[in-house]
């Protein structure tokens, strides 16, 4: 096998959770492109099958969107079922649907505390533990979380104690799973990125040029990454490419960490 063969995943099944925009939408075209059907799973329906049609008109890749909410037990139990009712099998899950509430912890209410661990977190374990379930019994599979920087250092001058409990608890949920279906064939790893051009980053570019100005002043390549940017490391995670390779955090961030 060669090396670029080793990256090949033709015939395999991702499941993106949040894959309809972002960081999600460019981590499904570039599974789609490596080969993958994919399924979008995403709340807004109509956003979904539009994101889903795009990726199969421009790949060839057979995709559908399942609306999920991985806030909800039974919504993920369905998106799984109806994913191997249509495809059979389930080779990759990204876990990359989340959200953040900012605000000053000594002003954060439970319930803001509650929905951001809720999605981010817990959200990360329910799509884990019903899809690692099939992967047991087939086998094999590859887990990825989409974490952040955010699990390595504290995020400024934006206030964000949810954000960042929720991503480091990613990343150490992310080590133990690693650990307990290694004898499974199943490998378990995060992508930790640094500030990505989304729509709210370009927001925030817009509306907060000194919030800006701060984060650029830490970025070595002093500019941000693209969704874009980020679908060739998930690609490498879910192939046979990194078959040697599960635990692990890794960082992509434009050196932003670095110092």
């Amino acid at each position: 096998m060669t090396v670029l063969e080793r990256f090949e995943l033709d015939g395999d099944v991702a499941i993106v959770t949040g894959g309809n925009r972002a960081i999600g939408r460019g981590i499904a075209t570039a599974l789609a492109e490596a080969g993958t059907d994919v399924v979008i799973a995403n709340r807004d329906a109509d956003d979904g099958e539009r994101a889903a049609a795009e990726i199969a008109a421009a790949t060839g890749a057979e995709t559908r969107c399942i609306p999920t909410d991985v806030a909800d037990d039974d919504s993920v139990r369905a998106l799984v079922d109806a994913t191997v009712d249509a495809f059979g099998e389930i080779d990759v899950l990204v876990n990359n649907a989340g959200l953040t509430i900012n605000g000053p912890a000594e002003e954060m209410t439970l319930a803001e505390w509650n929905r951001v661990l809720n999605v981010n977190l817990t959200g990360v374990f329910r799509c884990s533990r019903v899809v690692g379930r099939e992967m047991i019994e087939r086998g094999g599979g590859s887990i990825v979380t989409i974490s952040s920087i955010s699990a390595l250092v504290a995020n400024h001058p934006q206030p964000q104690v949810s954000y960042q409990a929720s991503k480091g608890g990613v990343d150490a949920f992310t080590r133990q799973l690693a650990s307990e279906w290694a004898e499974h064939d199943v490998r378990v790893n995060t992508i930790n990125p640094g500030y990505v051009r989304t729509d709210l980053i370009e927001g925030v570019l817009e509306n907060d040029p000194e919030m800006a100005e701060t984060w650029y002043d830490e970025m070595l390549q002093g500019e941000m990454a693209t969704p874009e940017d980020v679908g060739p490391l998930a690609v490498y995670l879910a192939a046979d490419a990194s078959s040697y390779v599960t635990g692990e955090s890794i960082v992509i961030d434009g050196g932003y960490t670095v110092r």
